[in-house]
């Protein structure tokens, strides 16, 4: 560690965010003092979405979830996914 890092009481988010957002870590901390951490339970933030699909590749779709027991959102989901990475 090079120096403490002191925070100061802050009024509000903004105030905090602001605090945050023009600090330099890297006059605080060395790499070595860094831990790694794991977060369980958080979740990544969804958003509902509305598309249209032709009846019959919804259909094939959930005939494919049906085959290997998976909701058929779910599905959508993992080919969609696996389409976007695929082209990076």
């Amino acid at each position: 560690m090079k120096k403490k890092l002191i925070l100061p009481k802050f009024k509000n988010e903004d105030e905090e965010r602001e605090f945050w957002a023009k600090i330099d870590l890297s006059k605080y901390y060395e790499p070595s003092d860094l831990e790694e951490v794991s977060f369980p339970n958080l979740k990544p933030t969804t958003h509902a979405i509305s598309i249209r699909i032709p009846d019959y590749l919804l259909n094939r779709v959930k005939e494919k979830a049906n085959e290997i027991n998976v909701p058929y959102q779910s599905l959508i989901k993992e080919y969609i996914k696996k389409g976007v990475l695929s082209s990076i």
